[in-house]
């Protein structure tokens, strides 16, 4: 894999929101690689999309339904948002049971955990990371969102106490009502209070666990930076791309963090030129 960026593109918006007819995920039974339409004779790998924190996998519709235009199986992780010990085995062992190449996307908080699925799984040819943390071994999200001043989600997070399984009490943080210009500046208001209606809280504990394993280290990256994030700065995003020699950056200047949400036509853009390098 190139240590360098191979091509930056900049990209102004103009992505309209998906539609409420996006397609839904295919079945995981349904989720073998298929073959190119073009008679070619290349595999399509499946796209498995895993989502951050305060989501779920409906963020990933109006993307979704660009992918499976194109002729791609697409799944989508249900994140646990429990911190690394537990989400990165659950994805980890969806990974093992999908026959053939993958392209493995997350965003925001899922890029730490697909950091650790990931490794040493041999099906994964590509990591997309959708305005998303990308830690090396010994990191944690805490460190790595204050690297870059910028966020502003910290403010509009609800802490809930919950009791785990073993007696203890955790905390869970959701996503306010008044989170709208912090996480999703660029969606329509009603769009923005269905996701936060709907949101799955995340582990507060997610913050402090260090990252175990690291594989953008042998398994080649693709990022995506939301140039007016307020979640994860820009800065910090577009230095973890670096970082992880990613051979493509692509720039939205007016994305929000939920990139995939007001722009899925180029966040599959960018998840199709993945599996087209990589196949």
């Amino acid at each position: 894999m190139s240590t360098d960026v191979s091509r930056r593109r900049v990209l102004t918006a103009g992505a309209a929101l998906a539609g409420s007819a996006a397609l839904v995920a295919s079945p995981l039974e349904t989720a073998a690689a298929s073959a190119d339409s073009s008679g070619g004779g290349k595999t399509k790998p499946t796209i498995v999309l895993v989502h951050g924190g305060y989501a779920d996998s409906s963020c990933w519709n109006g993307t979704i339904a660009e992918l499976q235009c194109k002729g791609y199986t697409t799944i989508c992780g249900s994140n646990p948002l429990r911190g690394i010990p537990t989400d990165a085995p659950y994805i980890g062992s969806l990974l093992d049971s999908i026959d053939g190449p993958v392209v493995l996307v997350a965003h925001s908080m899922g890029g730490t955990v697909i950091t650790n699925a990931a490794a040493g799984k041999a099906n994964v040819k590509a990591l997309v990371y959708i305005a998303a943390f990308v830690p090396d071994v010994g990191e944690t999200q805490g460190e790595l969102i204050t690297k870059f001043p910028g966020s502003e989600v910290a403010a509009v997070s609800v802490p809930v106490p919950y009791t785990k399984p073993d007696g203890t009490t955790g905390t869970d943080l959701y996503l306010s009502q008044d989170g709208h210009a912090a996480f999703a500046a660029d969606v329509p208001t009603a769009t923005f209070r269905l996701m936060q209606a709907t949101q799955r809280p995340f582990d507060a504990d997610s913050f402090v666990y260090p990252t175990t394993a690291a594989a953008w280290k042998t398994i080649p990256a693709w990022g995506l930076v939301a140039g007016r994030d307020k979640a994860i700065p820009p800065a910090c995003e577009r230095w973890m791309y670096q970082r992880a020699n990613a051979r493509e950056i692509v720039e939205v200047p007016t994305s929000s963090h939920v990139a995939m949400i007001s722009h899925p036509m180029i966040v599959a853009e960018l998840i199709e030129a993945a599996a087209e390098a990589t196949s």
